[in-house]
């Protein structure tokens, strides 16, 4: 995040409508926790507030497909450096372990700004950056594959994973460790991001980042095209199996475990990418834009405004506000994201503009 989570660090092609999505679900993930923290209970089971979590649950996914995008890009740039796929293999684990150093500090933050409500749970506390950072360990074996059988391996992962998440939530897990169903399996009182399905979500991007990786300049438009297309052939395909009154599963709950949620969502993220191509690509010019300075900064403003809406500063107005207090919140809040991603790569690049300073001449 500053093209992601995934690519901090490390050298990666930046594209204009990756960053403008990236942003698009930050502003997403912005509306969904000041309401979230901000709104009062009793007006929660209304239709605003109810509509602003439903949007809000694709940026997880969002952000998951494309942290799984541009662990595809690095991988195709390693193959091309590194020719042992053992090596290749432990330097996708290091960046996977980045991103579980980032969890962890993350986590340690927000209870550090919790005092003095602080609870030793927020500490272990699995969140998307825990999923994100797990996902990418288990998915870097993809990296010791040649490039068109990475793309297949990443489709067979993420269909296994989510053909097997309504199984693997109902296997009887009463006598594991708390701490392991959250990173597992959904369910009452786990984790919101669990390997099954979440990480489906990363595989998917990591296959579909190779092929935006690969594309030609002059096929660019062809492969958004076909993106749109299949992307609505996902979520009909998704919605027509969730409605059919019979099941291959004998107990699966369509917002926490369904493969057909996972389809939906997924066509869902191929549809927004080919519509921020062609916004990016063909209805705004080169200059500067709100929505991709955020998305180039996206997890500084995914830590900032997580501290902000969640923690004890704001407490006295936490589960006060109404609905429209609360949308006002939400712009208060995304203005300050804007303008601290603004300064924060105006910094960024003044910085990368000065001259190398000289060596010291040798005595």
């Amino acid at each position: 995040m500053e093209s992601s989570p995934a690519t901090r660090g490390f050298s990666v092609k930046r594209f204009p409508f990756l960053d403008w999505m990236r942003g698009l679900a930050v502003l997403i993930m912005i509306q969904c926790h000041t309401f979230n923290s901000l709104t009062r209970l009793d007006l929660r089971g209304g239709g605003p507030y109810v509509l602003s979590q439903f949007i809000g649950g694709m940026a997880a996914p969002l952000f998951l497909f494309m942290a799984g995008m541009t662990t595809a890009f690095q991988m195709e740039s390693l193959e091309r450096r590194e020719p042992a796929p053992a090596r290749r293999w432990l330097i996708s684990l290091k960046r996977a372990g980045y991103i579980l150093t980032i969890a962890f500090t993350f986590r340690f933050t927000n209870w550090l700004f919790s005092v003095p409500h602080a609870s030793v749970t927020e500490m272990t506390k699995v969140d998307i950056l825990n999923c994100m950072g797990v996902g990418m360990a288990v998915l870097a074996v993809g990296a010791v594959f040649p490039s068109d059988a990475r793309t297949r391996f990443a489709v067979a992962a993420g269909l296994l994973i989510a053909a097997a998440s309504p199984l693997m939530t109902n296997l009887p897990w009463s006598g594991t460790p708390a701490l392991l169903q959250e990173y597992l399996v959904p369910g009452p009182g786990r984790g919101r991001f669990p390997f099954f399905p979440s990480v489906a979500y990363i595989a998917f991007g990591q296959a579909i980042g190779a092929m935006v990786k690969r594309a030609a300049a002059e096929r660019f438009d062809r492969l958004m095209q076909w993106s749109m297309l299949i992307g609505f052939s996902m979520i009909f395909i998704g919605q027509y199996f969730s409605n059919i009154p019979y099941s291959v599963y004998t107990n699966a709950s369509f917002w926490t475990d369904s493969p057909a949620l996972v389809a939906i969502r997924v066509g869902i993220c191929l549809m927004i990418m080919a519509g921020a191509y062609l916004w990016t690509e063909y209805c705004v010019g080169a200059g500067w834009s709100w929505m991709q300075a955020m998305g180039k900064n996206s997890l500084q403003v995914y830590w900032v405004h997580v501290m902000i809406v969640y923690g004890s500063l704001i407490g006295p107005i936490k589960r006060t506000l109404s609905i429209p207090a609360s949308a006002l919140a939400t712009v208060i809040v995304t203005l300050m994201m804007v303008v601290m991603s603004a300064l924060w790569l105006a910094w960024k690049s003044r910085r990368a503009a000065r001259p190398a300073q000289p060596a010291p001449a040798a005595p």
